[in-house]
């Protein structure tokens, strides 16, 4: 194939208006060939204070996303990659698949990327059985993501959400917090530790709580980003960024 930008991949990816983390991981992954392309939906209502805050910010953005589906798909993308998470996981398995058939409507056989069905890809990867947790989220976005993974088959050992104020203030979540919640739900009998919510960005601290707790530390970005990649057909390994880009 000729050599152009995007000769072996374009990546439609569809971003909260309110999400600075998405952009600053994907950065961190530019192999040969492939272009990132954001494409950013409206967050009228960024405000999580309180569960009912929370249901009224997934009911404004669902009638959104299709709007950044739709502009995004004039750059003739490759792939679909969901660079939102909470949605994918609502409702379960059930929930994500009517998600699913709803993005199909728009881009029919493209390829796409789920934060729901990335995580369950990468666990399957390391042959995990029991996992804790980590969100942002207040206590109903906690338990539809509890409730997808003990769905599809999973021991969820420990959920913690950090109960963010707002959907942009996730991004400023201090690294010594993100630390403490991680050894709050780790345990011996926890095979790996997921973290869901795409604004709260731990790419640049997983990698080393891997080598510290001996186990897998899955980031909702980086497990997006490498279903986008591996169902794009690329590839390539990175060194420094996890465990799943270096084995899988």
């Amino acid at each position: 194939m000729d050599n152009y930008i995007g000769h072996r991949a374009k990546i439609g990816v569809i971003i909260p208006s309110t999400n600075t983390a998405v952009e600053y991981d994907l950065l961190k992954f530019l192999p040969r060939g492939l272009t990132w392309h954001p494409s950013r939906f409206w967050v009228e209502q960024p405000t999580l204070t309180n569960d009912a805050e929370f249901l009224s910010f997934l009911e404004l953005i669902r009638s959104e996303i299709p709007l950044s589906i739709r502009d995004v798909m004039t750059c003739n993308p490759t792939h679909i990659m969901m660079g939102m998470s909470a949605e994918t996981f609502w409702g379960g398995l059930q929930g994500n698949e009517a998600f699913i058939e709803r993005v199909r409507e728009q881009i029919g056989d493209l390829g796409l990327t789920t934060g729901a069905n990335a995580c369950a890809e990468a666990l399957k990867a390391f042959g995990a059985r029991s996992i804790a947790v980590l969100t942002p989220y207040q206590e109903v976005g906690d338990k539809q993501v509890e409730s997808f993974f003990r769905e599809i088959g999973y021991d969820v050992k420990a959920v913690k959400g950090l109960r963010c104020p707002t959907a942009t203030s996730i991004a400023d979540t201090p690294e010594q917090v993100v630390i403490d919640a991680v050894k709050e739900i780790d345990a011996d009998d926890v095979d790996a530790i997921v973290q869901v919510g795409t604004n709260l960005s731990t790419l640049d601290l997983f990698p080393t709580l891997e080598k510290w707790l001996g186990k897998p530390c899955l980031p909702i970005n980086a497990v997006t980003i490498w279903h986008a990649l591996r169902h794009s057909g690329i590839h390539d390994q990175f060194d420094g960024l996890g465990k799943l880009f270096e084995e899988h």
